[in-house]
């Protein structure tokens, strides 16, 4: 509910009609948004290519590379529905600054970290504030923005999370060949410190209040067995990936999916549900899950074994090999922007068939030019690849998450959000688990990479029929009506 002294210039999503929001609360709001967005995809991979260096620094062998990752998405998953349903209960904006404030506070200890046991820990507590900041966004822009609004908002998260996922890796390696200050890898997560500051201070004075709604229970039972859920699914992919598919992994799996019976179970049968059964009935909503789980599981898998390949198979260094994913970024920039210009609204949901279509074209053309030249390939050979590769990821990243939410209320929002934002943490876990997997044990680099390509493009190719299960078109803009 929102409060008295903002409903006159921020009015709720129940407010639908033309001039829910002026120009400028619209940008704010959503700068705000992109901003937790970015800090959260930054930071589950900036270490990817940061990881040799900490080690080297404060040691940990291969336990500390192995859970630096690790120990983010793990807390990340097993919070995030229930950070979208604590921000139902107490107020978005209150969970939002919160997370935000936690989040940086947590970056500032891992950078000042002094040993390994302290940066694990740290590393933790960034993923448990993510994981309460992260749902809030999207709870408040479904509340706020009406249905016009919210289809550019999610136009721009595909440059977004396309830039934020590569982005990563270059910020890291150029960090670390900067050495500022002579402080080495810390200020990879030290410059949290300065976005971090500036997000609280200007969600504090900027964020429409709303007091959330107390008489809201948050399911003890539900909450419990997710949370084992995603400990036992995390928890298996991320052994299983580094240490072999051993008795620990399959275990850990097996018991991640019987938690995942009980909690449905427990959702069909609790008073309050964390993720409600409304949402779950929505055909386009569990469509978009499924499309959403197994592409975000490919390209994320895709995106990590380029990088592999560059440095493995070509011998780029890291900051080099952050340079030969640019293509990628370049690619999603331009697709999502056109889906923003109007395409998603002519083609309906073709728009992603066609982003599928794209990125399968892509990478069939680079496993064409591995099989042809193997690891005597340039970076700028594959540029071409990579870029048609972004083009069809650009087409699918904002408009997967348009047409998912694009029927849900404002009472569904902080579940939908949370239910999304969970499924992609786990499709990124299950793709750095199969494409680790497969590349590692697949022999030569050029073999490795070719096997792993055929991996991605038929978990790519699966997403086809789940697509024509979407509506036909995104909600239509209500001002019209």
């Amino acid at each position: 509910m929102t409060s008295t002294s903002t409903s006159t210039s921020i009015s709720p999503a129940e407010k639908t009609g033309a001039g829910a929001l002026s120009k400028a609360a619209f940008w704010v709001i959503l700068a705000l948004v992109l901003l937790a967005d970015a800090l959260d995809m930054i930071d589950s991979t900036v270490t990817n290519i940061a990881a040799p260096t900490i080690v080297h620094d404060i040691g940990g062998g291969e336990a500390l590379v192995k859970w630096l990752g690790s120990a983010y998405a793990l807390a990340m998953g097993i919070l995030l529905v229930i950070g979208g349903r604590l921000g139902d209960k107490f107020g978005r904006r209150r969970l939002f600054l919160i997370g935000m404030t936690g989040f940086t506070l947590a970056s500032a200890v891992c950078g000042l970290s002094p040993d390994p046991a302290l940066l694990i820990v740290a590393r933790v507590l960034q993923g448990a504030f993510g994981a309460l900041l992260i749902p809030q966004g999207m709870a408040i822009m479904t509340r706020n923005f009406s249905k016009e609004q919210m289809g550019k908002a999610f136009a721009l998260f595909g440059p977004l999370l396309g830039i934020s996922s590569v982005g990563g890796p270059i910020l890291a390696g150029f960090l670390i060949d900067a050495d500022i200050a002579g402080l080495s890898w810390r200020p990879i997560f030290l410059i949290n410190l300065i976005l971090g500051t500036i997000g609280v201070f200007a969600a504090a004075k900027l964020l429409p209040r709303d007091e959330g709604d107390r008489s809201l229970t948050v399911d003890g039972r539900g909450s419990a067995l997710l949370a084992a859920t995603m400990f036992g699914l995390m928890l298996g992919l991320i052994e299983g990936s580094s240490s072999g598919w051993n008795a620990l992994a399959i275990g850990s799996l097996a018991v991640g999916l019987l938690f995942l019976v009980l909690f449905f179970r427990r959702q069909r049968a609790a008073a309050e549900p964390l993720i409600k059964a409304s949402l779950l009935k929505n055909k386009g909503f569990t469509s978009a899950l499924i499309l959403g789980l197994l592409f975000f599981a490919a390209t994320s898998g895709l995106i990590y074994v380029i990088s592999l390949f560059m440095q493995q198979g070509l011998g780029a260094d890291p900051s080099a090999a952050a340079l030969g994913l640019l293509p990628l970024t370049l690619g999603i920039i331009a697709a999502a922007f056109a889906t923003m210009g109007g395409l998603t609204k002519k083609l309906g949901r073709d728009v992603i068939p066609l982003g599928l279509l794209l990125t399968l074209a892509g990478g069939g053309y680079l496993l064409a030019l591995v099989l042809a030249q193997g690891t005597s390939l340039s970076l700028w050979a594959t540029a071409p690849a990579v870029f048609l590769t972004g083009l069809g990821m650009g087409c699918c990243f904002g408009t997967v998450f348009e047409f998912a939410l694009g029927d849900v209320t404002a009472e569904e929002a902080g579940s939908a959000s949370g239910s999304l934002t969970a499924i992609q943490q786990l499709a990124n876990g299950i793709g750095s688990a199969l494409v680790t997997t497969v590349y590692f044990h697949a022999g030569a680099p050029a073999h490795a990479m070719t096997v792993s390509l055929i991996v991605v493009l038929a978990v790519t190719a699966l997403c086809l029929p789940v697509s024509r299960l979407l509506p036909r078109r995104a909600p239509e803009d209500p001002h019209g009506h």
